[in-house]
């Protein structure tokens, strides 16, 4: 997608849209100019109710009102193996399986990323990660995680992910918030934080936990394309193609250090995660949350990650051969993707 932008000389903004508020703008160009220190860890967070949707016993029906090929594109032309209270046996589900959707990490979770790595000042996919997660607390036709921590090493500062689905604990409807964020960006720094609960606010405190500053002003993502469209000018745009590409990668890196790991007991986790603090600390907060859902961890195991490093300028992964075929897919005729533009 960058090659077909560059060759044929065209604007491409990707949904990234936190990167046109204005109020993020600065709060992040503030935090770049040295006031906190050094930063320490930039921590994204997706806690966000996702209930069971239902166990099938086989294929379900397709609606008439669907072309399923069309809807299906790329993907096995499969009969759906979902069907839900809410959605049915096609809709929205299919965040929840690998074929179609990469869980809550690519589906809320890659605006909560792209802000993290834009408060880092990190251009490329990190040269080292490591998931660790489950589908927990209810037994579904689900695929992808609902609990899940991914952490992405990069030399100055760790980025990491969290995903939560349950509630606070299993008799509640409320969700956790991670110091005022339950969906957003936690940025710690060697002189305090800056807490973004939300899309276009920035909370700035000090090391005491007091507030300091606050910055808090939308934008207009589409404005922003429409300018750079009438100038031709990339540099004008706020997320560019190419930055999309390193954010999505990586939550597609995470994933797939997930789907290549192993369900192991929870003290063999802790004890391989012991070495990254950062990673150690999120893990022992994520078993705690688990915990308050009454999910047993003997009985029904975390799964521990393959740890994967790449190479950031080719994206490729230098470790694993099997994680590099998870880069990319077999597409259904016609719907195929060319490997050259």
């Amino acid at each position: 997608m960058v090659e077909a932008a560059r060759k044929y000389d065209r604007v491409m903004q990707v949904g990234t849209q936190c990167r046109s508020s204005v109020g993020l703008q600065e709060a992040i160009a503030w935090l770049h100019e040295g006031h906190l220190g050094k930063i320490l860890c930039a921590r994204g967070l997706c806690y966000k109710r996702r209930d069971s949707i239902g166990k099938t016993a086989g294929p379900q029906p397709v609606p008439e009102s669907i072309n399923y090929d069309l809807w299906c594109g790329p993907a096995r032309l499969a009969p759906p193996r979902r069907n839900s209270p809410k959605n049915g046996s096609v809709h929205y589900e299919w965040h929840w399986f690998w074929e179609y959707g990469n869980g809550d990490i690519g589906n809320q979770g890659i605006h909560q990323m792209d802000i993290a790595r834009w408060a880092l000042g990190e251009a490329e996919i990190s040269p080292r990660v490591i998931s660790v997660g489950g589908r927990l607390g209810y037994d579904d036709d689900g695929a992808t995680p609902n609990t899940q921590i991914v952490f992405h090493d990069y030399k100055a500062a760790p980025l990491i992910f969290e995903v939560r689905g349950l509630p606070s604990t299993r008799e509640s409807a409320k969700m956790d918030d991670y110091r005022g964020a339950s969906i957003g960006v936690v940025i710690d720094c060697e002189g305090g934080s800056v807490v973004i609960p939300s899309y276009t606010r920035a909370i700035v405190r000090d090391k005491d936990g007091k507030e300091i500053k606050t910055y808090e002003e939308g934008g207009d993502h589409f404005g922003n394309f429409i300018q750079a469209v009438r100038s031709r000018r990339t540099s004008d745009l706020h997320a560019d193609i190419a930055e999309g590409i390193v954010s999505a990668a990586l939550c597609h890196t995470g994933n797939i250090s997930y789907r290549l790991g192993k369900r192991l007991s929870p003290e063999a986790i802790r004890e391989a995660s012991k070495a990254d603090i950062a990673l150690a600390e999120s893990l022992g907060r994520m078993e705690e949350h688990l915990a308050a859902n009454k999910v047993d961890l003997h009985r029904t195991p975390l799964t521990l990650g393959a740890v994967l490093k790449i190479n950031p300028q080719t994206g490729r992964i230098t470790n694993h051969r099997e994680a590099n075929q998870l880069l990319t897919r077999e597409y259904r005729k016609p719907f195929v993707v060319p490997e050259k533009v």
